[in-house]
């Protein structure tokens, strides 16, 4: 039972013991707290109810919880949890980075309670209200949502709190656009074409980069930082440097792309010379690229052509489609990707652009039974 149930006017609000152990209720507006002595300090916290039975369940949570909090970070603010955060990415991809720099940034001045808040006291819907007042679509929504939970996951590692405010953000579902793929006839065309630009100087040049992506299935920075040193004529190997996932793997030199290859080693002076020395531009990570011309020359010549206007990206998806077609095994066509799920992605992703190895596949499909194979001689 409380001692008091009000107080009276012109006195002061106390605390009121309960029969309760650790229970006290706040004589001005009846709300139960917790008052607990952890460590050798007392530890209050409001159980936010003045229903005594929700405030004793209330209490028996805090006191179960306060051995997972390390209550020296008590008063760790936002602006500080994201330092760690920032400390904590620097060894992923340059531009992966930059993004997750961008939406911390954001946080820190925009952010309703103010980046001096702490981390403690942040609830949900602070973050739901941070989030939707920019009234992002799909994937910007669904980046802020990922760098919220990645970023209270180390809060909650580090005991600062125990549950993440931040653990039921929903994200939004990515509607996938229509990508359009070049046949190869249209990519070889386009290739003629770009060459045959002999006011151009840099049209070989682009022509060569463009055709050995779509070739190779390779994208631009697996192709701009393939260098001498990486072709090996004699196992007639090239290896590659897959950005995404920071590895190396190895692809055989095709007999499609056998000249091309032969006539970029001979071009190319020392072993650590790119293969695409023409056009090159500084990316963002420093390295050096020869797509920005590429791009430009493979819009133009699909303006000249009237044809779609294709993207470097989309020689990737033409390779791919067209290995699905000649019915290469798509662990293989994983593998030249440097893919390590084999062919998951593949299945999941490019498969479906078009339809020639299904509906082929499909008249393989009789009511009568195929002649069985020829004995092979003795």
């Amino acid at each position: 039972m409380c001692v008091k149930t009000t107080t009276p006017q012109g006195e002061k609000p106390v605390f009121q013991k309960t029969d309760v152990p650790c229970l006290y209720r706040y004589s001005s507006n009846g709300v139960y707290y917790a008052l607990v002595k952890f460590e050798g300090k007392q530890k209050r916290d409001s159980l936010e109810t003045t229903d005594k039975a929700v405030a004793k369940r209330k209490l028996a949570d805090f006191q179960r919880d306060l051995g997972k909090v390390d209550t020296s970070q008590g008063k760790l603010t936002l602006s500080e949890l994201c330092t760690r955060y920032l400390d904590a990415i620097q060894g992923q991809a340059v531009d992966t980075v930059a993004l997750k720099e961008t939406i911390i940034r954001r946080l820190r001045s925009d952010f309703k309670p103010g980046s001096d808040c702490q981390v403690a006291k942040i609830k949900p819907s602070d973050l739901e209200a941070w989030i939707a007042q920019y009234g992002f679509k799909y994937s910007s929504h669904n980046h802020y949502a990922q760098v919220l939970k990645a970023l209270f996951a180390i809060a909650v590692k580090d005991k600062v709190i125990i549950d993440s405010p931040a653990k039921d953000l929903k994200g939004k579902k990515v509607v996938k656009p229509i990508r359009i793929t070049p046949t190869f006839d249209e990519f070889n065309t386009i290739i003629a074409d770009i060459r045959k630009q002999k006011w151009n100087a840099e049209a070989n040049a682009s022509a060569d980069y463009l055709e050995f992506m779509g070739l190779v299935g390779v994208g631009q920075a697996e192709a701009s930082g393939l260098q001498k040193q990486h072709v090996n004529l004699s196992t007639k190997q090239l290896t590659f440097f897959r950005v995404k996932t920071r590895t190396p793997y190895v692809v055989q030199i095709f007999p499609q792309t056998e000249a091309l290859v032969n006539k970029l080693y001979k071009q190319t002076k020392q072993p650590t010379d790119p293969l695409f020395p023409v056009n090159l531009s500084k990316s963002k990570n420093g390295k050096a690229t020869c797509s920005r011309d590429a791009k430009k020359s493979l819009q133009a010549a699909c303006k000249r052509l009237n044809l779609p206007l294709y993207t470097q990206r989309s020689l990737r998806r033409m390779f791919i489609t067209r290995c699905i077609e000649l019915g290469i095994d798509v662990k293989v066509i994983a593998e030249w990707q440097g893919h390590r799920d084999g062919g998951k992605l593949i299945l999941g992703t490019y498969s479906h652009v078009r339809n020639v190895h299904s509906d082929e596949m499909a008249k393989k499909l009789t009511v009568t039974t195929p002649a069985p194979a020829p004995d092979a001689p003795a």
